[in-house]
């Protein structure tokens, strides 16, 4: 019988996660999404990190600005197509210098079985770098963690907006089920 083991890898999700604690992340925002839906899980069960559901992805760019009005730092859990609603409310976080940290999964790309996503997925990297963002675009489990450190380290260390982009291929392919 083997006993569990410190040499275990953790899921991505798991080390994200651990990342964002050690990096003082305080608040996480979010529209309810499957590809964070692990990490999600885990913020809404630390009492030391508190989870705001949005109704729509531009309230966590202003929930940022506030967030670190307050003191704390925060972070934007957020499916490609969320980006095309923050366009506008990003103008903010270039205006007034707030950092602003997005984790957005992709849709419209590896497997996508949804057209209505493709549109949206084709433009979020070249959308968020118009608006001044920082963006890393992830394909590789490993690449995560050092992705998202790198992010934290742009977005809080210089007032700026950064965005990591995660791939539907680590996410799962997605299934239409009626």
């Amino acid at each position: 019988m083997n006993a569990p083991s410190d040499l275990e890898v953790k899921p991505w999700q798991d080390q994200l996660f651990e990342l964002l604690k050690g990096s003082d992340i305080r608040q996480v925002c979010y529209v309810p999404d499957a590809g964070h839906a692990r990490l999600i899980a885990r913020c809404k069960a630390d009492p030391a990190i508190r989870d705001i559901a949005l109704t729509t992805e531009e309230e966590g760019v202003a929930l940022a600005a506030g967030a670190w009005l307050g003191g704390q730092r925060s972070a934007l859990l957020m499916q490609s197509s969320g980006v095309g609603n923050c366009i506008n409310m990003l103008s903010l976080i270039r205006a007034c210098r707030f950092p602003m940290l997005m984790l957005v999964t992709m849709r419209g790309e590896w497997e996508e079985f949804n057209p209505w996503q493709e549109p949206m997925g084709s433009i979020v990297e070249p959308a968020l770098k118009l608006c001044e963002t920082d963006v890393a675009r992830v394909t590789d489990a490993a690449q995560v963690v050092p992705a998202v450190q790198n992010a934290v380290q742009l977005a809080f260390g210089g007032d700026r907006a950064a965005a990591v982009l995660i791939s539907q291929k680590l996410i799962g392919r997605k299934v239409w089920v009626k």
